[in-house]
């Protein structure tokens, strides 16, 4: 049913601009009565951050900023959600047009800028679902005008304490002027600690929610030495690598690559892959990793556990593959697990990160 939905309604996003497009997803998958994905094979489940995940396969924070359809991604298949990011007030981000597609390259880049609602909208949502089954993270960010960009990550910390089941602090989108400067060892020292406080102060009232930091992909080496020292300090409990990247592969050949923004998708997945395996040697497994940047199929997904990840997050090649690529991932996955008679992802996650470490 889901393959026969997504060849109905391809030809018909691809005539939209790509925002509307994504906006018309969203508005049906809030209204349509999506079949639900089957029974996850149990090789699949995975257990890391003090969470239980069917599968390994989460959405990445951008799908869903609004809190709009999280049970409806998890209805399809995904093993988690993230939403966001969400900023403590409201703002448009930046102007349009603001989302490209590479199709020759099965790319996408965006300037989004954190368009967000805002904490009190995005809450409401959240807290009106009538069941809060499945994992749902909370990507958390800072309005562009903060005085105290710091204090806008505890705050939206404090804001769905209630209603998280992880939170994932973004400092690594290159769309909101000199947000990545929190990545530097000082700074990210003050934040994670101020982040950390707060979620223990509402640990006693809505449970101890996992802290995850999100980095970009376009860090030296020396750079991640400094950010994982920090994080391992502030006992944060894991790390996504990583966002889009600001760099342009050379291979690109859409007439869009020149645009200013995130590149994603495809072209990424070799960058994203390599910083992953190397952040992955920096934390000596104090800590799971989420691998996200080129997931395109189950060899890519496979790849990213070899580098280093317990679980995996895509978004950008949904645009090409349709919510059926999540089914025929979970199911490579699996052959593969079968091939190598192993009982589940575990023994394969981070076994070739000396190898993707040192990738060109």
């Amino acid at each position: 049913m889901m393959n026969l939905l997504w060849t109905l309604a391809r030809p018909v996003l691809a005539q939209l601009d790509s925002e509307q497009a994504h906006g018309l997803t969203i508005a049906a998958m809030r209204k349509l009565p999506l079949p639900a994905a089957g029974r996850d094979d149990p090789r699949l489940k995975v257990e890391a951050f003090g969470l239980s995940f069917p599968n390994p396969i989460g959405m990445a924070a951008g799908f869903d900023k609004g809190g709009d359809v999280p049970d409806a991604v998890l209805r399809v298949g995904f093993g988690f959600t993230e939403v966001g990011t969400i900023t403590p007030r409201p703002q448009p981000g930046n102007p349009r047009p603001r989302l490209f597609r590479l199709v020759e390259d099965e790319g996408v880049i965006n300037r989004f800028g954190f368009n967000s609602e805002g904490h009190e909208v995005v809450h409401r949502r959240l807290a009106g679902r009538t069941a809060r089954a499945g994992v749902v993270g909370i990507n958390v960010g800072a309005n562009k005008d903060a005085s105290d960009r710091v204090e806008d990550y505890v705050t939206g910390i404090n804001a769905f304490a209630d209603v998280a089941g992880y939170f994932t602090v973004n400092i690594s989108s290159p769309n909101t002027p000199g947000l990545r400067d929190l990545q530097q060892a000082s700074v990210l020292d003050d934040l994670l600690a101020r982040v950390i406080e707060a979620r223990d102060r509402n640990t006693q009232r809505f449970g101890r929610k996992p802290v995850l930091l999100k980095i970009a992909p376009d860090l030296t080496e020396g750079d991640l030495d400094d950010i994982v020292r920090v994080a391992r300090a502030r006992a944060v409990d894991g790390m996504i690598v990583g966002n889009t990247t600001v760099t342009r592969p050379a291979t690109l050949t859409s007439a869009l690559k020149g645009e200013q923004g995130g590149l994603s998708g495809r072209p990424l997945f070799a960058l994203s892959t390599r910083v992953l395996a190397q952040v992955f040697q920096r934390t000596e497994r104090a800590f799971p990793i989420i691998g996200s940047g080129g997931i395109t199929d189950a060899a890519t997904a496979f790849a990213k556990f070899e580098a280093g990840a317990t679980l995996l997050q895509l978004y950008s090649s949904l645009v090409y593959g349709g919510m059926p690529l999540v089914d025929g991932i979970k199911r490579g996955i699996v052959d593969r697990l079968a091939t190598e008679q192993l009982p589940n992802i575990a023994p394969v996650v981070g076994r070739k990160a000396a190898e993707w470490s040192k990738a060109p």
